[in-house]
């Protein structure tokens, strides 16, 4: 949670913005600016999310995005409950959840994640595109920062980044989650979510998306390789990532053959989190409480006719 700078609007839709979720750090790192923001009657509290200046050219391009995000209903996608434009400037509103983007929590942990934890946060990740895959669907924008970490686990957000971006790239995506064919002006396609998943699981264990090998965990080293794959061909489907994170690991052996199947108790059941991480989670919640609501302007009085 971070303070608004002069250029941030002060109201969009209906919300008063209070905060912004990113750190001036993540400047560049992120393909939306993201707020938090209330109704004027301090009713509701939402994540609010608005294209950058530097997409401004293609403002219908990123609402249409929105509109297409909200109509899906995907595991562990963000969905937009509310959107529209203001000024020009078009906006969408989800129900407020202490959340934390991916660089954020690393950096609230004092570095990378545990290889557990990232293997429990890339399977519910990788869940979430196989879903969409399988309806034919490439999420577009994946990336650490559109990674929200909360205690219910991750949610994907900065859906179709890459679709509505200007022709000389998408502004604010991290470069080493760009699949090759998307950088010479490819079409996104589920393949590329896998690049770009390579690319977070590789962040969340070493702090980098285009690490030295040495950096990462043994027992990641080689997904993480066969995701980032220059060739879509030699990059595994999603619903493989999903398998290979499931079923090893540290401290574990491979699955049995015949492992019990998964159940619904199993998808609701959130990794724990690093006790720093759950902090700085109440930390935000807290501080967007005591947040107050920007004091209304005054009304100018009436101008005075003279006699």
């Amino acid at each position: 949670m971070e303070r608004l700078r002069h250029d941030d609007p002060p109201r969009l839709g209906p919300y008063l913005t209070l905060a912004r979720l990113d750190a001036d750090s993540a400047d560049g790192a992120v393909p939306e600016r993201r707020y938090l923001a209330r109704t004027a009657d301090g009713e509701r509290t939402v994540l609010l999310c608005a294209p950058l200046p530097e997409a401004a050219a293609a403002p219908a391009a990123w609402a249409m995005e929105a509109e297409l995000a909200s109509r899906l209903s995907v595991p562990r996608f963000l969905r937009p409950a509310s959107q529209g434009s203001e000024a020009g400037l078009p906006w969408y509103a989800v129900p407020y959840t202490p959340v934390l983007p991916l660089p954020a929590a690393l950096a609230a942990h004092g570095g990378p994640l545990p290889e557990d934890l990232v293997r429990r946060l890339g399977a519910a990740l990788a869940a979430g595109l196989a879903a969409a895959h399988a309806r034919g669907q490439a999420h577009a924008g994946v990336s650490p920062a559109a990674v929200l970490i909360g205690a219910a686990g991750p949610l994907l957000g900065c859906f179709g980044a890459v679709r509505s971006a200007a022709p000389e790239g998408p502004p604010g995506l991290d470069p080493g989650c760009l699949a090759p064919e998307l950088r010479s002006g490819g079409r996104p396609e589920p393949l590329g979510d896998v690049f770009a998943l390579g690319g977070v699981l590789a962040y969340a264990a070493s702090g980098h998306t285009v690490p030295e090998q040495s950096e990462l965990p043994p027992g990641l080293r080689q997904l993480v390789a066969s995701c980032l794959a220059r060739d879509p061909a030699y990059r595994p489907s999603a619903p493989q990532v999903l398998h290979a994170l499931s079923t090893t690991g540290p401290a574990r052996t491979p699955a049995p053959a015949a492992a019990p199947a998964a159940t619904v108790l199993d998808e609701q059941a959130p990794p724990p989190l690093p006790g720093r991480v759950v902090a700085a989670l109440a930390a935000q919640s807290a501080g967007l409480l005591a947040s107050e609501l920007p004091a209304a302007r005054p009304a100018r009085p009436a101008p005075q006719k003279v006699h």
